[in-house]
């Protein structure tokens, strides 16, 4: 059906060919219409720069002819949400616009409400800084890394193989070698599309143990450290949850598992492949140190953390605990929001489970400092972060760096058709299937993850010189002001407040986190952390 334009131009323009001596001015016109259409497809299909045209020749361009004839057209292709929510309107759009190099500055002034409920704003300085550069970078690795990683502040977060393409993998990969940025592997594995443009890589560990798993899916230290000891490979993340669906494992039907698939998940051909909910190679919150401690051992001691969404408070608690009592640390930690996106999940996990990254972060950010582990642990984010604002937001309530799904899919060509889990997306992004991702070409949507990755860090550096600061890092909660619905004003310190360094370990805090930390046991997940009103 995608091809049903075309293949109706060609048919007619040969009709149109063979009743030309006798068909007059009929055939004429036909042959006119019906030849310039053939071209048109025909041009679709060989150039590389608009995916929706190579999958969609001649119908395609009814949208980008739409696009041009007025303004508010192409605002409304651009910036419209399919999913029926608010945040991508103008994200998208400047996604778009950064990829490919084209102007992102917009007359009239801010499209938000200044004067609604919960405008957020950066304070500036009468006396801007000036900043050299924009290639920002933090220094990953506690005291027990060999290793250390010089991460940049902003990197593709964790999305598999299997849930995008071969050629989107390709084109994250090789955007990140091209702009000295790190790409997280998602779950399913180190796969050969990865490895083939020696993009640095973020290997994540999740309950499967894709690519390091024994016949019965547990876990394979000898498999592991195999893959682990590649140079490409930069940083080991244990997954213990995702932000859009928290608690809740998968499974890749067997039709779906390819060879390659199979080959970089390390499953059976054919096999339903199975993501459990939980780890079973640790059970405790004493174990799962260990089990860090493990990882960064074989793998020649690169940084090692884990990733999750918070959930009970004394879970993650017990955990702070646990590394207090054995001295063990990871070397990061990232918070993963439950705003965050997924290919498919529960519509009730995607909307109602789940603790949102600001409040994940600063729990998290607190929980590091009042256990007086902050200094030893980095700490990422990730959770619909795309723009520089999103980044020095975030950062002020406590992150090293930020990670970003959506944002660079975008970059992809990403359209938002709502069908990642269908295997029929528009644009080749997210699907197995072999003609759709030919849509997407390699080399060109590899330079706009680049330029995407690029112009948002060069948006960051303006952001924080006009606050008066060298440096992302440098800025604090009390930076970032918030309207409240009282009409109020108040800054994000006032909002989130900051524990002391070692506060829980003297037992202080407020009722919150005292109650929580007294509560939570570093041999059990399961203690009796209450959750305060």
């Amino acid at each position: 059906m995608r091809y049903l334009a075309y293949v109706a131009s060609l048919i007619g323009t040969v009709l149109s060919l063979w009743l030309l001596p006798t068909g007059g001015n009929w055939a004429l016109t036909g042959l006119a219409v019906f030849g310039f259409m053939a071209l048109l497809g025909t041009w679709d299909l060989i150039q590389t720069k608009h995916s929706l045209r190579r999958n969609y020749p001649v119908l395609a361009n009814i949208r980008f002819l739409l696009e041009e004839i007025r303004p508010e057209i192409r605002q409304y292709f651009l910036e419209s949400d399919l999913d029926g929510t608010p945040f991508n309107r103008s994200k998208r759009a400047l996604v778009y616009q950064r990829a490919k190099h084209q102007l992102d500055k917009r007359p009239f002034g801010t499209q938000q409400d200044v004067y609604g409920e919960n405008y957020e704003w950066l304070t500036h300085s009468i006396s801007p800084a000036q900043v050299s550069g924009h290639d920002f970078r933090t220094q990953v690795g506690g005291p027990d890394c060999k290793q250390p990683y010089s991460m940049s502040l902003f990197n593709i977060s964790a999305m598999s193989f299997g849930s995008l393409s071969a050629n989107a993998i390709r084109a994250l990969n090789k955007g990140a070698k091209m702009g000295g940025f790190a790409h997280d592997t998602g779950e399913g594995g180190f796969s050969v599309h990865h490895r083939e443009f020696g993009g640095d890589i973020i290997w994540e560990v999740a309950s499967g143990y894709f690519g390091c798993r024994n016949e019965d899916g547990s876990f394979s230290p000898d498999r592991f450290a195999k893959s682990a000891i590649d140079p490409q490979i930069k940083m080991i993340e244990v997954k213990i949850s995702q932000g859009a669906k928290p608690g809740h494992g998968g499974v890749l039907p067997g039709a779906k598992v390819t060879a390659e698939i199979a080959a970089a998940r390390g499953v059976p051909l054919g096999v339903d492949c199975i993501s459990p909910a939980r780890h079973s190679a640790f059970t405790t919150p004493l174990e799962m140190m260990q089990f860090i401690k493990t990882l960064r051992d074989l793998s020649g001691g690169k940084p090692t953390g884990f990733k999750l969404c918070i959930g009970h408070p004394g879970e993650f608690m017990a955990i702070c605990k646990a590394m207090v009592e054995t001295g063990i640390t990871p070397d990061f930690i990232v918070i993963d929001g439950k705003e965050g996106g997924t290919g498919a999940a529960p519509l009730e996990f995607t909307d109602h489970l789940g603790t949102p990254l600001r409040e994940g972060l600063v729990f998290a950010h607190n929980c590091l400092v009042g256990a007086g582990l902050r200094d030893r642990i980095k700490l990422g984010a990730s959770g619909r972060i795309i723009t520089a604002f999103d980044m020095v937001r975030t950062m002020s309530l406590g992150a090293d760096w930020c990670n970003s799904a959506r944002g660079f899919m975008f970059a992809l060509g990403c359209v938002q058709s709502l069908s990642c889990h269908t295997d029929t997306c528009p644009t080749g992004v997210a699907t197995q299937n072999q003609l759709r991702q030919q849509g997407l070409v390699v080399p060109d949507k590899a330079v706009r993850v680049s330029s995407f990755h690029g112009a948002t860090l060069e948006a960051l550096g303006e952001l924080i010189a006009a606050a008066g600061y060298s440096h992302p890092t440098d800025i604090t909660r009390d930076r970032i002001m918030r309207r409240m619905g009282d009409g109020k004003v108040m800054s994000f310190a006032q909002v989130y407040p900051e524990l002391a360094s070692g506060e829980l370990l003297n037992g202080g805090g407020d009722s919150f986190y005292a109650e929580n930390w007294a509560a939570a046991r570093a041999d059990s997940f399961h203690g009796q952390a209450r959750v305060a009103a």
